[in-house]
């Protein structure tokens, strides 16, 4: 049997991202990578937006640990504790019961402890994630053999790497010159031969992003890395409109942050006034 993952074909019995055994979505995930042209991801951490998650057409939510950043003020998503992803991951998971859902493994559970990352991947499957994404580090490959060979599902990221962005220099453009992009191609494929069902491209140029993209018989999901990637992930916060700045691959489907503003004042406007709550609103 043959699968067509984003126009690309790959014969089913050799494809790992099929063998999902500790999650609940297996058949969901080969609907999707088979079915869809194109893959719809988006980053979500708490049970409140899950549920609305849950009832939209996004296919799959990610728990990424950019909640360092975007829930907890922190200035980097090393500082994001172990339990921490753990708590959002299971609010998450209840939230959107429907859904296929990715935990980013934290630095602290995954680089700083490099010999418990297969204990902690598996709290992850415990706490209702389908899979877990691991960012390209130095011994990223150990970890990751280690994970599939232990039936854990896996994510591969690669390019802009925040868990180890003082190596890279800092918040910068990847793949601009024929070295940067070989290099990107090889951990690619890598990441291929060790088993990942999919690899995040992030923050690339988008020639780079595409010539590993084509390179590749698993699909890449791009951020900030062009329109050839095989799907798309945002931070939902971004593309609501509710974190401040923005980005040059963040386009704002919404502004929810002046309608919360314009809300809040209005009912700051009605206790002043005496307005609220009304009779009908009261025990």
């Amino acid at each position: 049997m043959e699968v067509v993952v984003s126009q690309k074909v790959i014969n089913e019995g050799n494809v790992p991202f099929l063998m999902i055994v500790m999650g609940k979505n297996r058949r969901k995930i080969r609907q999707i990578m088979a079915g869809k042209k194109k893959i719809s991801m988006v980053t979500c951490y708490d049970y409140s937006f899950a549920s609305c998650l849950n009832k939209s057409d996004v296919d799959i939510i990610l728990v990424g640990d950019s909640m360092a950043n975007v829930c907890l003020g922190l200035s980097d998503t090393k500082e994001v504790s172990t339990s921490e992803m753990l708590n959002h991951t299971l609010a998450v998971a209840k939230g959107a019961p429907d859904k296929i859902i990715v935990a980013d493994m934290p630095y602290a559970g995954c680089q700083k402890k490099t010999s418990r990352p297969q204990e902690t991947a598996k709290k992850f499957i415990e706490a209702g994630a389908d899979a877990v994404k691991v960012e390209w580090f130095r011994g990223c490959k150990k970890v990751i053999k280690n994970l599939i060979n232990n039936d854990i599902l896996v994510m591969g990221h690669i390019g802009l790497t925040p868990q180890t962005i003082h190596l890279l220099g800092g918040h910068k453009v990847q793949g601009k010159n024929k070295g940067s992009v070989d290099r990107l191609a090889k951990q690619a494929k890598q990441l291929q031969e060790l088993g990942v069902f999919s690899i995040v491209l992030e923050c690339m140029q988008q020639d780079a992003a595409k010539e590993i993209t084509d390179i590749l018989e698993i699909p890449t999901i791009g951020i900030g890395a062009g329109k050839y990637c095989d799907g798309q992930v945002l931070v939902l916060y971004d593309l609501l409109g509710l974190y401040p700045g923005k980005m040059k691959f963040v386009r704002r489907f919404s502004d929810l942050s002046v309608q919360i503003k314009d809300a809040v004042n209005s009912f700051n406007q009605e206790v002043k006034k005496e307005t609220f709550p009304l009779e009908e609103e009261s025990f």
